[in-house]
């Protein structure tokens, strides 16, 4: 293939999904260099990326090799979902401001457009589908073309988009997701379980909307630059790679119904955490 690869990976579950899209870059995915390396690293492994899940909400969801844990994974989630850290992000208009650039909740759940209120894609894109299942305009996007194109770090998802499908006599809730770019060791697994998350919530307000059930249906990955940074190639090799010959995928996962109750117990300790954080404008 001229240019970078683009691979393409199946998989029942998140963990299952994202362990094999690992798998697949680090051994077919092209070498090239970051507008982040420092003098010395190597060059990253990189490919355009496809990720399909089957069954997103199957267990086991989580993947025990994800750099983090149970609590960061909760915190993320709420981040994403219901916009605990929104009063990080900078004002557009103050050049001293050096808060965030954005959140993925402000720009989904608030996108802000000079010269209007902001727009709530969310709800629109759940109010589409609850009138229209077949549509094919039930999206939502982050990239401000005003703002993104000269910002230091712009947003890296870049849209969502929802289809319902008569299965069975029920409804189903497909997503497809794009990133532009994606780090694929230490982020990409945080990004899907938490849009699973979200998937799951347009679910059930499409049900709110509509009086009727909507199931959540398979999850589509789509990333451009699909990478693994060259400056940890040895954190990635030794815990993750290392790992898969040493343990079995059972061994390698966990089951979210098994932690979930004491993900949910922390989010006060969470809400008061992020409250507490402040940047200097």
């Amino acid at each position: 293939m001229k240019g970078i690869p683009i691979l393409h990976v199946e998989g029942e579950s998140i963990a299952q999904a994202w362990e094999l899209s690992l798998i697949a870059l680090h051994e077919h995915g092209c070498n090239l260099a970051t507008e982040y390396d420092k003098p010395g690293d190597p060059p990253s492994k990189d490919a355009t990326m496809i990720v399909s899940i089957a069954d997103p909400l199957r267990e086991p969801m989580i993947h025990k090799d994800f750099p983090g844990g149970p609590l960061e994974l909760q915190e993320y989630v709420m981040e994403v979902c219901e916009g605990i850290k929104d009063h990080l992000v900078r004002d557009p208009q103050d050049p001293t401001d050096t808060r965030w650039e954005y959140t993925y909740h402000q720009r989904l759940f608030g996108y802000e457009v000079p010269g209007r209120s902001p727009i709530d894609q969310i709800e629109g894109l759940c109010q589409k589908l609850a009138k229209t299942p077949h549509t094919r305009r039930a999206q939502a996007i982050t990239w401000k073309v005003w703002e993104d194109n000269d910002c230091y770090d712009p947003a890296c998802l870049q849209s969502l988009w929802c289809r319902l499908l008569e299965q069975e006599g029920q409804a189903v809730l497909s997503l497809n997701v794009r990133f532009r770019s994606n780090d694929a060791y230490k982020a990409a697994f945080m990004n899907i379980f938490a849009l699973v998350q979200l998937q799951q919530r347009m679910a059930v307000r499409i049900a709110e909307l509509t009086g009727r059930p909507v199931t959540v249906g398979r999850y589509c990955h789509m990333v451009d630059s699909y990478h693994i940074y060259g400056s940890y190639f040895r954190e990635f090799e030794g815990r993750f790679l290392g790992a898969l010959g040493k343990r079995t995928l059972a061994q390698r996962t966990l089951h979210y119904a098994d932690l979930k109750e004491m993900m949910e117990a922390a989010r006060p300790v969470i809400l008061e955490k992020a409250r507490s954080l402040a940047q200097p404008k």
